[in-house]
This record gives C-alpha cells, sequence and structure tokens, in this order.
C-alpha cells in the first residue's frame, strides 16, 4: 500500500516503533565503545533521551504532524544524555522546526525535514567529527533529498533512507581510523540506525493491515518507560526527592517557614500560539518575562514559533494565565500550592524546603527539591557552581572547594539537560559555572546553558575529567572578575595531565597495545597507553609515562573496589620514585575506575 503522506499519528507510531527497537539493541550499542572498558553508555544515554521524548509524546500527540513532532522534540531536548543523546535531540529538533507549521508531511517534505535536521545537529556541535552519528544522519538525509524527487511514496522514501544509513555505518571505521583499528562502527549512528529500522518497520505494518492498523496501542503497552535509579546528589542545598518512596538520607538543610513562601503557586504550562484568540502576533521573550517577574520568581521560558512552555512561582496565578492567553491557547496546566505542599512535607517530619517538580514529566530521574524563592540581585551570592562527580569522596572534595551542586554521574550515568536546568534553579547567584568532568556530559551541560541564555548567566568550564574539574574549581577566587576567573579556569585545565585505570572487557589492538579481556588498563587523557595483568604493574606504566620532569603535582584517587595495602604499595613506589613529586591521596569512591591520577606541572 502506498503511503503519500504522514500525519503525527503516524509519526507518533514510528517514533514509537524506533524507541522501542533502539531500546531493545541498547547494550549492542554500549558494546561498540572504542575502547573495551566496562562502561560503554552511547546506547544507554541515546535510549534514555527517546524515553524522554517518548514520554512526551504519548502524553500530547495528536494527528497534527507539526504539533506531535514539536512535542518530541521538546522532550528530547530536555532529556538529552550524552554526546549522543544531545546530536539526536538536536536531529529531531530540527525536524520538528521544519514540521511545525504542517498537518502532514508528503515525501519531498519529509526528505526536507530530514535535512533540517541534519544542519540542526551539525550547528549545536562546535567541531563536527565525521565517522560519527552525524555523518550517518547527513548521508542518509542528502539521499533522501535526493530520492524524493523519484517517488512518491513514504514508505520507499523510508527504506532508501535505511539503506543509505546502514551503509554509512558502515563507512565509519575509513572515516574515524580509531575506529578501524579496534574493528568497531560508530555507536552513535548504529544507535540511529536502529532508530531508522523502527520507522520502517511501522510503515511495513501499513501496509499489512486492511483495516486501521493498533501499533500505537501495542507499542504503549510494549514500550516500558526506563526508569532510573534515584540520582543522587550531594549539596547543602539539593538533595534527591525522598518522600514515600526513597528513605531519606541524612543532610542538614536550611529550616523555612511556611508563610515565608511568598510566590506560593508554582505553575508551569504551554501556550499553543496556533490555537485560541491570540492577541498577541509577536512574542517578546523579554516583556514577557519582566510581566511574569512583577508577581513571580523562578521563570523559565522555553519558546519557537508553535509553542510557548513557561515555568513561574507566582502569588497571582490568574494574572499569570490572563497574560498567556493574549499569546496563544494555553494546555497542559499544572498549578500547585507549594505551603501545602511544605506543610505535608512538614507532617511527616521532613523539615526541608520544597520545591514542585520543574518540567518533571521525563520519569528518568526525581527532580530536585530545592529553595522555593530567589532573593533579589542584590542579594544573591556573584558565584555559584554545578559540578558532576561519580564517587562520594570525590564529591566531597568538591564541597570543599566551594561547589554548590553536585550532580551524581559519570560514563554511566550522564546527566541530561533538565538535570542541569533543574540544578541551576537551585542556587542563587548570578554568574554560575558548571563543570561536567566529562567530554560525554559538555554538550548536555551547554544545550542546559543556551536554553536559559538570557535569563541565568550560566558559563560551562568544558573540563573532560574529574583531575580537570578540581583544578578549575582550585583556579577560581572569589576575588577576581568574572572574565579572569573564567580564563583561569579554562588555562587551568590544559595544565592537566589525567589519568585512570579500570579493566578490558574485550580483546582488542589498540595503537600498539595488544589487550586481552581481563587485562587492567591504564588511560591518559584520551589513549590507552598501558595493559597488565598486575593491577599495580598497569599504575605504575601509565604514572611513568604521566611524569615528565618528576617535580609535578600528582594526585591519586582511589576507588571503591581498590583495598589500602595497594594504594600504599602504590604511595611507596611513588615516594621512592619521584620523591621531588608532592603528592596527595584520597579515597575517591568512584565505581568502575580502581585509580584517578593528576598530574600537574
Amino acid at each position: 500500500m502506498s503511503k503519500r503522506s504522514l500525519n503525527g499519528t503516524d509519526y507518533t507510531e514510528m517514533v514509537l516503533a524506533g524507541a522501542l527497537q533502539l531500546q531493545q539493541h541498547a547494550e549492542h550499542v554500549n558494546s561498540l565503545n572504542v575502547f573495551p572498558v566496562p562502561d560503554g553508555d552511547t546506547g544507554t544515554n541515546m535510549n534514555l533521551t527517546m524515553t524522554a521524548g517518548v514520554t512526551e509524546l504519548k502524553k500530547n500527540h495528536s494527528a497534527s504532524i507539526g504539533h506531535s513532532a514539536g512535542v518530541l522534540s521538546k522532550g528530547l531536548l530536555m532529556g538529552a544524555r550524552g554526546n549522543s543523546g544531545v546530536i539526536t535531540s538536536q536531529l529531531f529538533r530540527g525536524f520538528g522546526r521544519y514540521a511545525a507549521p504542517y498537518e502532514e508531511l508528503n515525501v519531498m517534505q519529509f526528505a526536507a525535514a530530514l535535512q533540517t535536521g541534519v544542519d540542526a545537529a551539525y550547528k549545536a556541535v562546535v567541531k563536527p567529527v565525521e565517522g560519527t552519528i552525524l555523518t550517518v544522519a547527513k548521508e542518509a538525509a542528502k539521499h533522501a533529498v535526493y530520492f524524493a524527487r523519484r517517488t512518491n511514496d513514504i514508505t520507499e522514501l523510508m527504506e532508501q533512507v535505511l539503506a543509505k544509513a546502514k551503509e554509512a555505518l558502515a563507512q565509519t571505521p575509513e572515516l574515524l581510523p580509531v575506529l578501524k583499528q579496534v574493528g568497531v562502527v560508530d555507536s552513535g549512528g548504529q544507535g540511529l540506525v536502529y532508530i531508522y529500522e523502527g520507522f520502517l518497520q511501522y510503515l511495513h505494518t501499513l501496509g499489512s493491515h486492511t483495516e486501521d492498523h493498533t501499533l500505537y496501542e501495542e507499542q504503549r503497552q510494549a514500550y516500558p518507560i526506563s526508569r532510573l535509579e534515584p540520582q543522587h546528589v550531594t549539596s547543602t542545598t539539593y538533595t534527591p526527592v525522598a518522600a514515600a518512596v526513597h528513605e531519606m538520607p541524612d543532610i542538614a538543610q536550611a529550616r523555612l517557614e511556611t508563610e515565608d513562601i511568598e510566590f506560593l503557586y508554582d505553575m508551569e504550562f504551554f501556550i499553543n500560539r496556533q490555537l485560541g484568540n491570540a492577541i498577541n502576533s509577536y512574542f517578546d521573550e523579554d516583556q514577557f518575562r519582566k510581566a511574569l517577574s512583577v508577581n513571580g520568581d523562578s521563570i523559565i521560558v522555553i519558546a519557537d514559533d508553535e509553542m510557548i512552555k513557561v515555568h513561574v512561582h507566582s502569588k497571582a496565578p490568574g494574572e499569570v494565565l490572563n497574560l498567556a492567553l493574549g499569546y496563544g491557547e494555553i494546555t497542559q496546566i499544572h498549578i500547585l500550592n507549594m505551603r501545602e505542599q511544605h506543610r505535608d512535607l512538614l507532617s511527616t517530619g521532613m523539615d526541608i524546603a520544597p520545591m514542585p517538580e520543574l518540567f518533571a514529566d521525563i520519569p528518568s530521574a526525581p527532580t530536585p527539591v530545592a529553595t522555593p524563592a530567589e532573593p533579589p540581585a542584590d542579594e544573591m551570592a556573584e558565584y555559584g557552581f554545578i559540578a558532576v562527580s561519580s564517587g562520594q569522596g570525590i564529591a566531597d572534595i568538591f564541597k570543599s572547594l566551594g561547589v554548590d551542586v553536585v550532580l551524581s554521574g559519570g560514563q554511566t550515568m550522564n546527566p541530561s539537560t533538565e538535570d542541569f536546568v533543574n540544578a541551576i534553579a537551585t542556587i542563587s547567584a548570578q554568574h554560575i559555572y558548571i563543570l561536567p568532568n566529562n567530554s560525554n556530559i559538555v554538550l548536555a551541560a551547554q544545550q542546559a546553558a543556551e536554553l536559559l541564555e538570557g535569563e541565568r548567566s550560566v558559563k560551562v568550564i568544558p573540563s573532560k575529567s574529574i583531575p580537570q574539574g578540581i583544578a578549575a574549581a582550585f583556579a577560581f577566587s572569589e576575588e577576581e572578575s568574572q572574565e579572569m576567573n573564567t580564563g583561569n579556569m579554562l588555562e587551568s585545565i590544559t595544565r592537566i595531565k589525567s589519568g585512570q585505570v579500570t579493566y578490558a572487557v574485550r580483546d582488542t589492538h589498540i595503537d600498539d597495545l595488544e589487550i586481552k579481556a581481563g587485562q587492567y588498563i591504564g588511560i591518559q587523557n584520551s589513549k590507552i597507553v598501558a595493559a597488565a595483568e598486575d593491577l599495580l604493574l598497569a599504575c605504575q606504566e601509565l604514572l611513568a609515562k604521566m611524569i615528565v620532569s618528576g617535580d609535578e603535582i600528582v594526585t591519586v584517587l582511589a576507588g571503591e573496589e581498590t583495598k589500602e595495602e595497594m594504594t600504599d604499595e602504590l604511595t611507596a613506589w611513588l615516594e621512592e620514585n619521584y620523591p621531588d613529586a608532592e603528592l596527595e591521596v584520597h579515597q575517591g569512591g568512584q565505581p568502575l575506575y580502581y585509580y584517578l591520577f593528576s598530574v600537574e606541572s
């Protein structure tokens, strides 16, 4: 059966099928990690990103492809995790922008929407690398635009798109030598191919049904929304929601009187600019924010040509809604009385300050509790910090350096864009710095900063390891200007050599090393430089390559599985072989990595 156009219902079912196909193969995508380390996470990140988008789409799809594509793009944007997840969100964001004015897309328009998605994804990456998911998406979209002139059947076009995506995926090792060296294709590209496979599977079901198809309802049941374990956050102002679900950790929270909550109504809603009797044809975001701030705070506005998403704490909800009605029809209204919530929390013995779940429809991680009222600018701190870390000892180090919010994260738990947005909302500071401390988290942090541009001053220091993040925090000074601090922190991370020791999960040959599964491997920056059957020997080989002149500052962070005797042996070896080096040893508590090393000259 020929399918000449695609409406919002079809698109929703395609996305559900694509998300399910990715979910079923997420572990295979994880296994394609270039390094044979135990924490490959591309499949996990892409799966959680798609889950966030699907969660929104299942609640708010429609027969209009413009509407459904817009809903999906917003869910993906906020739920994006890891570099591949952020790029995936941008692919669908561009698609949604193109589709926005349409009820249905024909073949030519569908191809153009794919190309617009590729354009958006390339713009989102400062230095695009070929041989990645970007290449797979680009080649598939380019072929779609070409082939759309030769068919009017969406299914036939999607067959061509998938075939070209698989061809481009197979070529990724020729574009990225490291992929060829270790014998894998790009993991993000493989994830996108799985999504496209799901798209085509759904379209093929249309041709096999003579009556109304039911795949959407089947997929609603078959696609379980993934839930992470509670995301642990360490801070004096930011703790996981624990009421009625999880045991509350021991925390010391500032006491808050219920009546001190001035802006007591937490409001979240969408404004559909295509519907309703809009008085204002032009949306002035700055003017809208100023109007909301008269009787409100904690304002977040995310807008495009079709939809405006609004979050505000207000003491005059009626005025907020009247203001919003001037721009279109209001949908998905959620209003929560924070004083009432605070009384409920106090009645359960939890003396904590409440914060309603900010844009918390995505169930992948619990939304944090935060102080609800933000003081005026002249009462705010000048600087605030967010850092990502894995391990209680490392979190304690960051807190001792003045970091306000420590998000738990690393290779196997990348915070989402929304996690960063929520964390930013808890900090009462004029300028906020984010230390991602992982190369796979930088894009999500930057995406959060961009979403809040014009509302909050947020700067991402692109630290790619825990040692770099610690060095950046050390380089910060409350007495310096923002410009000087930013420069000092950026310069500090260039002086750090980072090392880590873990174990290999598969045999591989990379550079000049033959690595066997189960061996201990030492990684300096982004290169495996040591492999040994003995943990101490692997550490020694790695450190010997990192320490050059012998007069550096060497920091050792021991992991959660590391035995004290081993750390003592390693310390003794360092003191004997590098007597001029300044040595610091800490219990980091990080999982999977026995040791993290930092060397600074």
